[in-house]
């Protein structure tokens, strides 16, 4: 019989389908069972409006029967099957979609069905393993069925089966394996333990039973039971679970359950400490079931770590991880997504620009804002848990892409605090304000004790204002890309913007300052660069010294940014030694300048060094600072 040549498209066109469109050749048998479930749901909704059609759903069922001898895989369904005609069209033609077409011209009062894919591009992923493809059909009520045969891009050929070879509607694909070779082992597909895991895979949730005979051991009846004997048997199997949880109607699902679907799917070892679902309807249609962990995956703040949901359409997985239904700050939370409205053969490049998905990202990421805001407000302590985890991943979003989350983000971050052991919210602290405050303090430290501890903490504790302990590297970074919250900005109390004084302390200072110029100008020469400037303050309490800076870059900033790769000679603050005027090591520096300029140097070296040790600061030479502490003691 003369081969027939695919009717629109080029060998060219076929070879490209068969080795880029899909990244893994395992995703054929994805496709082929796809297909016979579309034709299983097209009789099945014919059997709703058409008497004639007499088969129950029970009755449909898709059947895997590999055969190691004859390098064989058949992939069989008793579904509607397809006339001479209809082979032709939609196996002749590449990329040419029976199931799309249906689904569009509605089977049931004019309303689209969920079918799931499409013959066309799908079905060509076969030749990925065969070297031959047979696809034998009879359609529904027809009393012949027809055989289509293919090597690929030579072409087809179509022609009667034989009496036996198909005795039931349906279609029946055969595929005869390509030789193994060194890289390639085809042949992987004929065992049992590789069917049974691609289907768990990729199409645990199609609606129909997909069954296979499989090897079973038994012992023999008639063997002692002192030396038992086993025999092996093959035993019809169903292999998908059909009914997916995330279908089932929530008052039918325990929390129980979605714990052991969440710890089974997603290898966690810890019940999830929230379960969200939705299902929307509108401009796009999908249901999503997503969990929240109960803590971070080891390499979770690495580079090694993949975020994405799982994608299905109508059951069947189209991708394990698809990173653009997050936002990277939200890339703790695992789950997946199904939408009749994404088609199976969708790949990552077409993904970056799909409307419907690109929809759906965006209604999830609202989604999941809105559970961790009623999260915080009704279940603090889960909340807290899930801060402990994540809640880094949240200030990173904060200050990512120059602030353009904040609106999502800013009420959802907590800060240590001046006025409780437990964590504050930026709305909890703006509602505990004084009557007048107008900025928001903070301090940043290596912990809560070293934070609480920094001379103008305690004085800015003093005088009955709340400050904000920043313990984290990104955390500065994130509120000066935040800028203010509440119509209140953000002051860090270790640097020059504090202002807590009246109009006359403020005078009086600036006078005091003004007359210690050569003062000052002795010191900061004796300290040698380290500061930009020295003065006075009425900030300090208690506490005779401190470093405070002045401009973008704190001495906290400048800590984290030293700590980067190639950072040696990175961004220094502007930092400035500042002196407690009521401190009695105020009048002793004055004297000094008058009676023993030699020993004033040292004072100020030391003086130097003991600011930078309480700001949490490094000392270059600390065996030289030691020396001089000595000397002054031996004096």
């Amino acid at each position: 019989m003369a081969k027939k040549q695919f009717k629109t498209e080029s060998k060219k066109l076929l070879d490209m389908m068969i080795n880029s469109i899909y990244t893994h050749k395992e995703i054929f048998l994805r496709e082929l069972i796809s297909n016979a479930s579309d034709a299983i749901d097209k009789l099945y909704f014919r059997s709703l409006t058409d008497g004639s059609v007499s088969l129950n759903r029970g009755d449909y069922e898709i059947r895997l029967v590999p055969d190691k001898a004859a390098r064989t895989l058949i992939v069989r369904d008793n579904g509607c099957g397809m006339t001479k005609e209809e082979l032709e069209s939609n196996l002749g033609t590449i990329a040419k979609s029976g199931s799309f077409d249906f689904k569009k011209e509605g089977a049931v009062g004019g309303e689209e069905v969920d079918i799931i894919g499409q013959f066309g591009v799908g079905f060509y992923s076969a030749f990925m393993v065969s070297e031959k493809i047979t696809v034998i059909s009879r359609a529904y009520g027809a009393e012949e069925a027809w055989k289509w045969e293919s090597s690929g891009v030579d072409g087809y050929t179509i022609e009667p089966a034989g009496e036996n070879e198909l005795e039931h509607n349906g279609t029946l694909v055969k595929l005869a394996l390509r030789p193994d070779t060194d890289d390639e082992k085809y042949s992987e597909f004929l065992e049992e333990y590789r069917l049974r895991a691609l289907v768990s895979k990729y199409s645990d949730y199609v609606r129909y039973p997909i069954r296979m005979m499989v090897k079973k051991s038994r012992r023999r009846e008639d063997s002692p039971e002192d030396k038992p004997e086993y025999e092996d048997y093959l035993e019809d199997e169903t292999l998908n679970r059909m009914t997916p949880i995330w279908k089932k109607p929530r008052t039918e699902v325990k929390d129980e359950e979605y714990a052991a679907f969440y710890e089974e799917q997603f290898r966690d070892f810890e019940a999830p400490l929230k379960v969200i679902r939705q299902k929307t309807e509108g401009v796009s249609d999908y249901t999503a079931l997503l969990f929240i962990p109960a803590s971070a995956p080891y390499n979770y703040y690495s580079r090694d770590y993949e975020k994405g949901l799982r994608l299905y359409s109508s059951g069947v997985l189209i991708m394990d991880k698809c990173a653009e239904l997050l936002p990277d700050y939200f890339s703790f939370v695992r789950g997946l997504v199904d939408s009749a409205d994404l088609s199976l053969n969708i790949s990552r490049e077409m993904l970056q620009h799909d409307r419907q998905l690109k929809h759906i990202a965006k209604a999830l990421e609202t989604k999941i804002g809105d559970e961790l805001k009623a999260m915080l407000e009704n279940e603090r302590d889960k909340y807290k848990t899930f801060y402990k985890a994540f809640g880094t991943q949240l200030k990173y979003g904060l200050y990512a892409d120059y602030g353009m989350h904040k609106a999502a983000l800013q009420d959802l971050v907590m800060f240590e605090s001046s006025a409780s052991d437990e964590p504050t919210t930026l709305g909890e602290y703006v509602s505990r304000m004084k009557e007048g405050q107008k900025k928001i303090f903070y301090a940043a430290g290596e912990s809560r004790e070293q934070a609480s501890l920094l001379p103008r903490v305690e004085a800015v504790v003093g005088k009955g204002f709340e400050v904000l302990y920043l313990l984290e590297d990104v955390d500065e970074f994130a509120l000066m890309m935040l800028h203010e919250y509440g119509g209140h900005e953000f002051s860090n109390v270790m640097t020059d913007e504090l202002d807590l004084d009246s109009d006359e302390e403020k005078e009086s200072l600036k006078l005091e300052n003004e007359k210690s110029k050569d003062l000052f100008d002795f010191m900061k020469e004796a300290i040698g660069g380290e500061v930009s400037a020295v003065r006075f303050t009425n900030t300090l309490s208690g506490h005779p010294v401190c470093i405070s800076s002045e401009g973008a870059v704190s001495t906290n900033m400048e800590k984290t940014l030293g700590r980067m790769p190639g950072a040696e000679n990175g961004i220094k603050a502007e930092k400035i030694l500042e002196i407690n005027r009521d401190h009695p090591i105020a009048g002793r520096l004055k004297t000094l300048f008058i009676e023993d300029k030699e020993k004033l140097k040292d004072y100020s070296r030391i003086l130097c060094a003991s600011a930078r040790l309480i700001s949490g600061l490094s000392i270059e030479n600390p065996s030289e600072v030691a020396d001089l502490i000595t000397g002054l003691m031996l004096n």
